[in-house]
């Protein structure tokens, strides 16, 4: 499917799958980052092919701490600052539920994207924040916040209630005047292991959406705990998912091992039998 998406003026293309880089900044992630040095992981999530850098200050993980908005705001912008000054023109997407956060960092650092994995439940002046910022806009369906999501995962069915989700939410942000705008089913967020299998199977069904599917379910519970396995250990079962959610769609995959993804991206580009390479012997 052609899907295009504004950052900053400019088009980018996610017809051809792309990938987010993860730089985390929290202190209590499930997985971190080898370095803690966010100018160096940034370069090499870049160096490796990351399109998009997201950046969060408030761990979304279930059943993470409370950060209150100062502190949030506090984490982002000070790792803002630094790779703004080193990377000024590389993507950057927020991933906040809150609208103040969003607002400051788009008007100060030149924040491209809003990664909200409440889907604008969490903070009611988000849908408006956005329209009024003209940003592309995630939305992710989650239940609750990161403290209760774990126990909400009653649904008649999980890919059914997720698409009525998206189209009542969809519907009141292009109500705003929000053009630009990804769809993440939100594997892990108020979701069982098998609901989360069941979206993965299903997710052709949100094309009929016509909005880029992002794909997040880098080191998540969904593959660790049925290998019997830690998130450190969780990366060839992510390349795995990884590649599965490519075949079924998906145009961004959000990931902390960038290298990988992109390898992914490029076999199975070779699979549909887009081989480009120096050598073709």
């Amino acid at each position: 499917m052609n899907h295009f998406i504004t950052i900053n003026g400019k088009i980018l293309d996610v017809s051809r799958p792309i990938v987010m880089g993860i730089i985390n900044i929290t202190p209590d992630s499930f997985f971190t980052n080898s370095s803690k040095n966010f100018v160096e992981a940034t370069e090499k999530a870049i160096c490796e092919g990351a399109s998009i850098i997201d950046i969060g200050g408030y761990s979304t993980r279930p059943m993470a701490d409370f950060v209150n908005s100062e502190e949030e705001e506090l984490r982002v912008c000070k790792a803002l600052e630094s790779i703004r000054k080193h990377f000024p023109d590389i993507p950057i997407s927020i991933d906040t539920f809150r609208a103040s956060v969003a607002k400051k960092v788009v008007e100060e650092f030149g924040v491209g994207i809003i990664n909200d994995v409440s889907g604008g439940d969490l903070d009611s002046d988000m849908f408006a924040t956005v329209a009024q910022l003209n940003v592309p806009y995630i939305l992710t369906h989650s239940k609750g916040n990161p403290q209760t999501m774990q126990s909400l995962t009653d649904y008649k069915s999980v890919t059914y209630d997720v698409l009525d989700f998206f189209i009542n939410k969809l519907h009141q942000l292009r109500q705003m005047g929000v053009k630009d705008i990804i769809i993440d089913p939100g594997f892990g967020f108020a979701k069982t292991i098998p609901q989360n299998y069941e979206l993965l199977n299903n997710l052709r069904i949100f094309e009929t959406l016509n909005c880029p599917i992002l794909g997040g379910i880098s080191r998540k519970t969904m593959i660790f705990r049925p290998l019997g396995i830690t998130p450190d250990l969780a990366l060839n079962g992510t390349t795995v998912l990884n590649t599965l959610l490519l075949r079924e769609g998906a145009s961004i995959l959000r990931v902390h091992d960038v290298k990988e993804a992109m390898e992914a991206i490029k076999l199975f580009d070779c699979f549909q039998g887009n081989f480009i390479a120096e050598n073709q012997n």
